[in-house]
């Protein structure tokens, strides 16, 4: 899951940052509404972490701007505003999540994983793909019953190909989804992870569309079974 976090205070930016990639998440940081209207046009995320007391614009404006201007993606506040009237007018211009400061690092990676969940249309948190289960809180992944140990990066890779389902995803939007904006990313990195996630799932779960990209392959062609 790629996160843009849009939160000016340093020490609870740096805390967040360093939680949610604890939990094998990648994140990308911005202190500004101006910043964060670069970045969502920068680069593909999955969810945006909005604070509301940014230096420049307040988050609430910021955010009905946004999705005035098409945004669909799942947007969680996160403020120090406690008033019934700041919750209700957070989810009226347009949040999907409210999350008061103080908060625990646990609740705030459940919900973002409830948000992606809800987008997806499931009311679980374990995606099956034929043989092949992956649970994306847990960070679990089974093939055919059997765990199968994958990298933070592979992980990323397999849940936004699992996460698209029947789409095509371009290298860049497959990079995105790894990697924060200002991570040094090599040229082949993209082919390595792939190879590394055909070796250990079967050489059909991702599937080369010439010229355009990549998508998930078909439910039995990692394991050999009948598609579920």
């Amino acid at each position: 899951m790629h996160v843009l976090l849009s939160e000016d205070d340093d020490l609870i930016a740096s805390g967040i940052v360093a939680g949610l990639n604890a939990q094998g998440l990648t994140v990308d940081r911005v202190a500004t509404a101006a910043a964060t209207r670069a970045m969502l046009h920068a680069a593909q995320f999955d969810v945006l972490i909005l604070d509301l007391g940014l230096p420049d614009e307040d988050g609430l404006s910021l955010l009905q701007h946004l999705r005035q201007q098409g945004l669909e993606l799942p947007v969680l506040i996160l403020t120090a505003r406690d008033a019934v009237t700041d919750r209700v007018a957070g989810l009226q211009a347009g949040a999907d999540d409210y999350l008061l400061k103080p908060f625990d690092l646990r609740e705030l990676s459940a919900r973002l994983h409830s948000l992606i969940r809800r987008v997806a249309g499931r009311c679980v948190n374990t995606i099956e793909h034929g043989g092949l289960s992956y649970d994306p809180s847990s960070r679990q992944t089974r093939l055919d019953g059997q765990p199968v140990q994958l990298a933070r990066r592979e992980q990323a890779l397999l849940h936004t190909l699992l996460h698209n389902r029947g789409r095509i995803l371009s290298s860049e939007q497959l990079k995105d989804s790894m990697y924060g904006f200002s991570d040094e990313v090599e040229s082949n990195v993209l082919n390595v992870h792939i190879h590394h996630l055909r070796r250990k799932l079967g050489s059909g779960i991702v599937e080369t569309v010439r010229g355009l990209g990549y998508r998930l392959g078909p439910a039995d062609a990692g394991s050999g079974q009948s598609p579920a």
